[in-house]
């Protein structure tokens, strides 16, 4: 899944206004953390099948209330359709609180992510092989209008999926249309003018069952039903794409009042939601209230200052400069969340073709600034990648492509290009910027000082748009001018299926690298058919020899979160799953 804003291309300068800081920072202008802080592994998932609803209570809940929830520097959701969505910020949301799914990640007693059921009554039965995943669907489900949600209406929100031509961004265009049976041969409801998807027979309905056929071995079926595309929707013109992206029906305990895209989302109870039917999710406030791209100067002070309008309110990050000041204020209040995310790099592979020169671009790249100029705090919401598989995922492998560990090093980047060749003129480097955010311009500005300090020519393009309409555009003409992109990806689940595919398949809509490679292709292909414990250490190592062969993709970081949280915000947690808050569990302390 994306990160919510472009987090490698944004995040590359030293921001001016943290250059002057305390004599107990650094020359860089940000703060060391505090004595024992350090970057958080994230905790490895449990599943539980047997989990019944109502979900427990959380000691000391009350009813009531507004939370108000300040995002900074996150544009939020493109679409509120749960078939398009596939951003970290939007998922986050509306997985906990409005669209129910197959099954979902609660936040367990220890912290970690616990897979248990949702819409359907367990974590789904395979067959022999895992090509074919059956789901018993609740009887007990409504939507926000009363009506029972009904298995047709799960097997139609599953299909839509299919339609890449309808929901170019959504995630179905990774893995229902890699693994579901026949999905080469059907474009989807919509482009195949079969609204109910009466002509795809690759999932049937049978009572209150669910059949899922695939093309291919799928053992992580169940954790691809907790994501958002795989819950129902209404047949008919009441799920037409158009509007539904505008204003979905609610399965879960909140429904959508309003939704001014990149502003605001207000959220208020849905009074058809029955917590008997739902193992995972609360409803304590009356009203949850989204506030996107904030800024993070005046949000900081807002949460440090204990004003009114701090008491009941959430930011989902925490400026670098205040960093220090919030670990002696805040307490439990201020949450280090863990997160399975990591901010690459993206050469085109079809352009920079010598793997000297994206080493070059690796040792350009001035990581604790580039941190810095988007407020975060080295050593703790961020740290240096070396795979692309980060830590805690099962199989990952410490991976030094040189031997070493890759560092900011002009000289090293200069020697580099030497070797191919470019000694005597700079190497030519085109990328794009959202001059919109303020942020992303200051990073560029220093980013191309970097880069230009390392041996490269640098010509940045300005847009006024997400960079990732351009990125993901092949008809867009910016990006056809594009040698250097990039993108920040938060895995569905922990494993390297729901990574490295993503990033590096051939023709894969987040493969921003353009990187194409058959035996590479094959290798994923063949890792699905390998028996069930034996996936974990075949992604480690296929992530180590991708990385060392062919360097296609340029690990920059891994990620945390600091989440703070007001003084009436009760259970002040995060969830690891989607390193957000964990907004099921939250109240209002009355």
């Amino acid at each position: 899944m994306r990160g919510s804003r472009p987090l490698v291309v944004v995040a590359c300068a030293v921001v001016l206004a943290l250059a002057a800081c305390s004599d107990e920072g650094t020359d860089q202008g940000w703060e060391r953390p505090r004595p024992g802080a350090a970057y958080t592994v994230p905790a490895a998932v449990t599943v539980d099948p047997d989990r019944r609803g109502p979900a427990p209570e959380v000691e000391g809940a009350t009813p009531g209330g507004t939370i108000t929830v300040l995002m900074p520097g996150a544009p939020g959701p493109d679409t509120l359709d749960p078939t398009g969505g596939w951003s970290s910020t939007g998922n986050a949301i509306q997985q906990a609180l409005v669209s129910r799914t197959l099954t979902q990640y609660v936040r367990g007693d220890d912290g970690r992510p616990v897979l248990v059921p949702d819409l359907a009554t367990d974590l789904g039965r395979h067959n022999g092989d895992f090509t074919e995943w059956t789901f018993t669907i609740r009887d007990d489900a409504t939507w926000e209008d009363g009506k029972p949600v009904t298995p047709e209406e799960v097997a139609f929100g599953i299909c839509r999926s299919l339609d890449t031509a309808t929901f170019p961004s959504g995630p179905g265009t990774e893995y229902s249309t890699q693994y579901f049976a026949g999905a080469d041969d059907y474009p989807g409801p919509y482009s195949a003018g079969d609204p109910e998807c009466d002509d795809y027979d690759g999932i049937s309905v049978d009572d209150q069952d669910v059949t899922i056929a695939m093309d291919r071995p799928f053992p992580d079926m169940p954790h691809w039903g907790a994501v958002l595309a795989m819950g129902p929707a209404p047949l008919g013109e009441a799920s037409d794409p158009v509007g539904y992206a505008q204003r979905p029906l609610a399965t879960g305990p909140y429904e959508v009042e309003r939704w001014a895209p990149a502003e605001e989302l207000v959220l208020v109870r849905n009074d058809e939601w029955d917590p008997a039917s739902d193992p995972g999710r609360h409803q304590y406030a009356d009203r949850f209230v989204f506030r996107f791209d904030q800024d993070q100067a005046k949000v900081d002070e807002i949460m440090l200052s204990g004003i009114a309008a701090s008491r009941t309110a959430v930011a989902t990050s925490l400026g670098a400069g205040r960093y220090r000041e919030a670990t002696q204020v805040l307490g439990e209040r201020l949450v280090q969340q863990a997160t399975q995310c990591v901010s690459t790099i993206t050469p085109d592979h079809t352009k920079i073709t010598d793997v000297r020169v994206r080493r070059a671009l690796a040792y350009a790249v001035p990581h604790e600034d580039v941190w810095v100029a988007t407020g975060e705090v080295p050593g703790v919401t961020r740290v240096r990648a070396s795979s692309l598989m980060p830590p805690g995922m099962p199989g990952r492998r410490d991976i030094a492509v040189d031997g070493e560990e890759i560092t900011y090093d002009p000289d090293k980047a200069r020697a580099l290009l030497a070797e191919a060749g470019h000694a005597t003129e700079p190497y030519p480097i085109t990328m794009a910027y959202n001059q919109l955010d303020p942020a992303a311009s200051a990073a560029q500005e220093q980013l191309t000082k970097g880069l230009e300090a390392s041996g490269f020519e640098v010509r940045a393009i300005p847009v006024q748009q997400s960079i990732y309409s351009v990125w993901l555009d092949r008809d867009n003409e910016v990006d056809r001018a594009l040698n250097v992109r990039g993108v920040s990806w938060c895995p569905m689940w922990p494993s390297g299926s729901a990574l490295l595919p993503p990033l590096l398949r051939s023709g894969a809509p987040f493969n921003t690298a353009r990187f194409a490679d058959p035996t590479v292709d094959r290798a994923m292909d063949d890792i699905a058919g390998l028996p069930v414990e034996e996936q974990a250490a075949a992604w480690g190592e296929l992530d180590e020899q991708i990385l060392t062969d062919h360097f296609p993709i340029i690990p920059t970081s891994y990620q945390n979160r600091l989440l703070v949280f007001g003084e009436r915000v009760g259970n002040p947690t995060g969830e690891g799953s989607m390193g957000a808050p964990n907004y099921k569990d939250l109240f209002v302390v009355r």
